[in-house]
């Protein structure tokens, strides 16, 4: 082949991508990043509302140790405050609002709670205690690198986390921590009855709420990071990020790589990190093509479902009643709701989520009805003033064309212990790391914090590590 323009060709501009890209050129090496939307960040990005105020879109938290994340913040000399959790948050159930404080650790909580403040039956409540102490026994037994060498695992993997809960346990009360982490937990966007026990019991084991994955959250934006990294990249190397260029064709020939991406001549490099989500792989065409286990794992891989609502406010009103922001319930569309404010409280804004197969119910209803449905849920957290946001933005993941749903990806029962096992990575990881030259990034082939802003940091590195490491040999 023709002699390759650059280095290394990176697939996809959201964070793993521009990370991947930053570490390469620190190590001397030349890059082009292609990204199919025509902006930058992935699921790593924000929006300025019409008062001026910013809100993220997609991620927005860091954790207590997402040491990476907070690392990259300071050398982007860029600053961060600790999430509002001052004072009581609201907990819903069957039509009971209660004020509740929050536990010190969500090892002794129910879902954050103090459970004993919660108003609840005492005996469904000590049945939803032992089937956590039981999960929390489970998730200690998994594998982080290899589930299936988990014990009982291909048992585990083809049972539901729906399943696994209706043998232990007929309380509603009792399966509504497990239904939460399945749909709204950080790794979530999925319902209970589609992944295996063993998917949610890994994705606790690499990505532990126990550690506080929404411990803190980024001065101005998270989105703000995402461009930053942008522009440096930019001005440091002008041409080499490109928009609205879907890389349709991989093509590995000899000791390089040709790419062919809508709109541009075949590209050369002498290799190339795609770093998008699992399920988008499946829109490249790769020579030669995938091994079939891999073609076969991302063929049962699939995002989660996943809607944002972000309601400003003239002033956290909330805080003014000694309440955090952090709503947990039963209701019918919102599970969640969190404070998104800094300190001094400006701009006032909850978080809200909606999940899994309610996401995509709600984004088929016509705007004004999605928008009542959205309010009501919040007045029922946080009173009348809920309702009556200065301005209310819907982020729905599964209509982005380039991402396809949210938090992260997600695989059907049973392919952990066979299509995963098979496409296991030559480092022993949960996935492929490579295919000849082209390297995976991207938040999911992180092997701790996937779903997460460390993880796609991680991911970033790593590849861009194993590719400096193939291209110096």
């Amino acid at each position: 082949m023709t002699r390759a323009a650059v280095d290394v060709l990176i697939v996809g501009a959201g964070l793993s991508g521009l990370i991947s890209a930053r570490r390469l050129l620190h190590q001397g090496l030349s890059v082009q990043v292609l990204e199919a939307r025509t902006r930058i960040g992935g699921r790593m990005v924000s929006r300025t509302l019409r008062d001026g105020a910013v809100v993220d879109l997609g991620g927005q938290w860091g954790g207590k140790s997402h040491h990476r994340f907070a690392a990259l913040l300071s050398e982007l000399s860029i600053s961060r405050y600790s999430s509002h959790y001052e004072g009581h948050g609201i907990w819903c159930w069957r039509g009971q609002r209660t004020q509740a404080p929050l536990a010190a650790r969500f090892e002794d909580s129910l879902l954050f709670f103090e459970p004993d403040a919660l108003n609840l039956n005492a005996e469904e409540l000590a049945a939803t205690q032992t089937l956590q102490r039981e999960f929390a026994s489970l998730v200690g037994r998994i594998n982080p690198r290899q589930p299936w060498r988990s014990p009982e695992a291909e048992r585990l993997d083809q049972l539901s986390v729906a399943g696994w809960a209706a043998q232990r346990t007929s309380i509603p009360l009792a399966r509504l921590p497990l239904d939460w982490l399945c749909r709204v937990g950080g790794s979530g966007g999925f319902e209970p009855w589609e992944t295996s026990i063993l998917h949610l019991a890994w994705t606790q084991a690499v990505a532990p709420q126990a550690e506080s994955p929404e411990a803190w959250l980024v001065q101005g934006s998270a989105g703000s990071v995402a461009q930053k990294l942008a522009d440096d990249l930019s001005t440091n190397t002008p041409g080499c990020l490109k928009l609205g260029v879907p890389v349709q064709a991989i093509c590995q020939r000899g000791d390089g790589v040709e790419v062919i991406a809508a709109g541009l001549p075949p590209l050369q490099a002498r290799a190339v990190i795609v770093a998008v989500p699992p399920p988008e792989r499946l829109a490249i065409r790769f020579e030669p093509a995938l091994p079939a286990a891999h073609q076969a794992l991302l063929q049962r891989t699939a995002m989660g479902g996943m809607t944002k609502i972000l309601a400003r406010y003239e002033r956290p009103f909330w805080r003014e009643q000694g309440l955090n922001g952090l709503g947990i319930g039963d209701l019918p569309w919102l599970e969640l709701t969190a404070d998104s404010s800094p300190p001094g409280g400006q701009p006032a804004v909850l978080a809200s989520f909606v999940a899994g197969q309610r996401a995509l119910l709600l984004a088929a209803q016509p705007e004004e009805q999605r928008r009542a449905l959205i309010l009501q849920d919040l007045a029922t957290y946080w009173g009348p003033e809920a309702a009556q946001p200065l301005e209310l933005v819907e982020q729905a993941w599964n209509n982005e064309t380039w991402t396809g749903g949210g938090f992260t990806s997600f695989i059907a029962p049973g392919c952990w212990s066979s299509h995963a096992r098979l496409a296991a990575g030559s480092d022993g990881g949960p996935g492929p790391s490579s295919h000849g030259r082209v390297f995976w990034a991207g938040t999911e082939a992180s092997p701790r914090w996937p779903g997460y802003f460390e993880g796609a940091i991680e991911a970033g590195e790593l590849a861009a590590s194993a590719t400096a490491e193939l291209l110096a040999a």
